[in-house]
């Protein structure tokens, strides 16, 4: 697995690394025995980046890695967790006490003394220019609480506002095949201030697996059922904000770029690949709900990618998504 520095962090990475939403039952039940086999096989495929958030699973993600990190101390596994989406969405709810308590909760749930990374998760836009939470953020890492901090973002805008705080380690945003504005305006951004860049819905929510169908029923916890108008969180968090049939029609199209480009690669693989192989981002973080997935995720990670090939990608994303991609993403 290659490895790649985490921006100010000065941490090494894997270019794969893997996201824990799914393991708080946030996408339908995942049982415990099953959470642990999928951190197990990622680590042992090479992933040693775990991202998760205190509400996923209202702690139960966080939980869960607690675990495998006790049965796993040597591991050197970086974990990157998130806070702030656990109070109304208001800045004025983005206060010292607040960050503390969240903290002290997410250092509980993972069984350590200072976290990895925190990361700002997705709050108000005019948190990201607010000098206050930015020492207060830096007062944290004083303390010893957390080694880095960083942000999750929704839009280009909050990236590059982040991005010019000095002490902002990373930037974790949405990219994939089927969302490149990030790739022309933040991975260049991020490359010249020396800021990591963790990519996040790496397969549109499933989409570029190719698996779907109209057909396709997702249980009733699933975000992929309940959020695609946005009525609970950003719609661009549930198929990257791309219409569901839109979105099938362009999965189908992608897949037939992936069969010629790796023809023993899923159509998974080589969209993983593809993103890793992007300039600037420094670690993706696909889900996986057993350890097959995990696997086969990290595979991706050995794959090359032809100029050939992304210049198709890119062709596709012109035709078939460029005028339907909201222009705050």
């Amino acid at each position: 697995m290659q490895q790649r520095e985490l921006g100010r962090t000065h941490r090494n990475v894997s270019a794969i690394g893997l996201g824990t939403w799914q393991l708080g039952a946030d996408w339908g039940s995942v049982d415990e025995a099953d959470a642990l086999a999928v951190l197990d096989a990622a680590y042992e495929a090479g992933v040693n980046f775990f991202d998760t958030a205190d509400v996923y699973g209202d702690g139960r993600s966080e939980q869960l890695i607690g675990t495998w990190l006790k049965a796993n101390p040597d591991a050197g596994v970086t974990v990157a967790t998130k806070m702030g989406r656990r109070v109304e969405q208001l800045p004025e709810n983005y206060t010292m006490d607040a960050f503390r308590a969240w903290n002290d909760r997410s250092r509980k749930n993972l069984g350590v003394d200072t976290l990895d990374l925190v990361q700002l998760h997705c709050p108000p836009t005019p948190v990201y220019s607010t000098d206050a939470i930015y020492d207060a953020l830096d007062t944290m890492v004083d303390e010893g609480r957390m080694a880095n901090y960083g942000v999750s973002v929704e839009t280009v805008d909050e990236a590059l506002t982040a991005m010019a705080r000095p002490n902002i380690a990373t930037v974790q945003i949405i990219i994939n095949a089927f969302r490149h504005k990030p790739l022309e305006t933040v991975l260049p951004a991020a490359r010249e201030a020396g800021v990591g860049i963790i990519a996040r819905v790496p397969l549109a929510s499933g989409l570029l697996t190719n698996r779907y169908t109209l057909q396709t029923e997702f249980a009733k916890d699933d975000h992929r059922n309940f959020n695609r108008d946005g009525s609970s969180f950003d719609v661009g968090e549930t198929f990257s904000g791309v219409d569901y049939a839109t979105g099938l029609e362009a999965a189908s199209e992608f897949a037939k770029l992936a069969a010629a480009e790796a023809p023993e690669a899923t159509s998974a693989q080589v969209a993983l690949a593809w993103l890793a192989a992007q300039d600037g981002v420094s670690t993706i973080i696909p889900g996986a709900r057993n350890a097959q997935q995990a696997r086969a995720n990290a595979a991706a990670g050995s794959l090359q990618i032809s100029e050939g090939f992304t210049a198709s990608v890119r062709d596709l994303y012109d035709a078939k998504l460029r005028e339907q991609i909201h222009p705050r993403w």
